[in-house]
């Protein structure tokens, strides 16, 4: 019993190191605050499992480390639908839910969403998702 306790917090702090490591590498690139970044990449997350497909959210969050799965699939609707499918739909949705702040350029930090993820999930599930998407929110996925 105790073997399993072992494995499985060791697990638990594992998971949390890599959320951690996540959020971290965010801020730095923003340049924000820890607890910014974390809103920041939970509003992203949120909003590109909304705009996904049921089959493209789950293969995506397939990849996803643990706590930041948790995070992506927090307070998930499957009946909800996203509205607006264009770039300044996403955006705004971003904002909407990370709450205005006029010191933030929106296509910048949803742009540092993205080349985090693409740094972080495979090239082949990145060009999935990003087919999925219109034309004009793919130029916020860093280039091929």
């Amino acid at each position: 019993m105790s073997h399993m306790s072992q494995t499985s917090f060791g697990d638990l702090n594992h998971a949390a190191q890599q959320a951690q490591q996540w959020v971290k590498e965010l801020a730095r690139d923003l340049r924000w605050s820890e607890p910014s970044a974390c809103r920041l990449l939970r509003c992203v997350l949120h909003t590109l499992r909304d705009w996904l497909s049921e089959a493209e959210m789950a293969d995506l969050s397939a990849q996803l480390p643990v706590l930041v799965r948790g995070m992506y699939f927090e307070g998930w609707k499957p009946s909800a639908a996203a509205h607006g499918r264009k770039k300044c739909d996403f955006v705004l949705s971003v904002r909407n839910s990370f709450g205005y702040d006029e010191d933030v350029d929106f296509d910048v930090a949803v742009n540092a969403v993205f080349m985090l993820l693409d740094r972080h999930i495979s090239h082949g599930e990145i060009v999935q998702v990003r087919a999925s998407m219109k034309k004009s929110l793919r130029q916020l996925w860093p280039a091929d």
